[in-house]
Formats: C-alpha cells, sequence, structure tokens
C-alpha cells in the first residue's frame, strides 16, 4: 500500500512538472504571437502612410505620365 501511494506521488511530481513544461511553452508561443501582431500592425501601419499598398487607377496613371512629360518640358 504504501508502495503505491509513493508511486502515486511519483506520477503526481511528474505531471506537475509536465504541466509546469507546457505553461512556459505556452506563455512563449502567445509572447511570440503578441510581438508578431505588434510587428503586423506595424507594418500595415508603414504601408498605409508610403501608399504601398494603394494601386492607382488608369486614368490616375494617364494623368501622372502627363504630368511627367509636362516637366521634362520645363526643365529642357
Amino acid at each position: 500500500m504504501e508502495e503505491k501511494k509513493m508511486n502515486l506521488r511519483l506520477d503526481i511530481d511528474v505531471q506537475k512538472l509536465e504541466i509546469e513544461k507546457l505553461r512556459k511553452v505556452k506563455n512563449k508561443a502567445e509572447g511570440d504571437l503578441d510581438s508578431l501582431k505588434t510587428d503586423y500592425k506595424k507594418l500595415r501601419f508603414s504601408i498605409r502612410t508610403t501608399g504601398l499598398g494603394k494601386t492607382l487607377k488608369q486614368n490616375e496613371k494617364g494623368e501622372l505620365k502627363a504630368r511627367v512629360a509636362e516637366l521634362e518640358k520645363i526643365l529642357h
């Protein structure tokens, strides 16, 4: 009977250690995820502020080409 109690205590101790290890891994994964979310938000903000995420419409492209041509004439 005492041997069974001792074995059960050992099993409990092993399970506690495994749970603690899993908690550490989970906390690290959550921290990494939070870091990735922050980096993603910063990246999206940078893209938005620089205008890289926008696509020009066809008429906007035409207007830009015309403006470039006009500026080139002025320079020559």
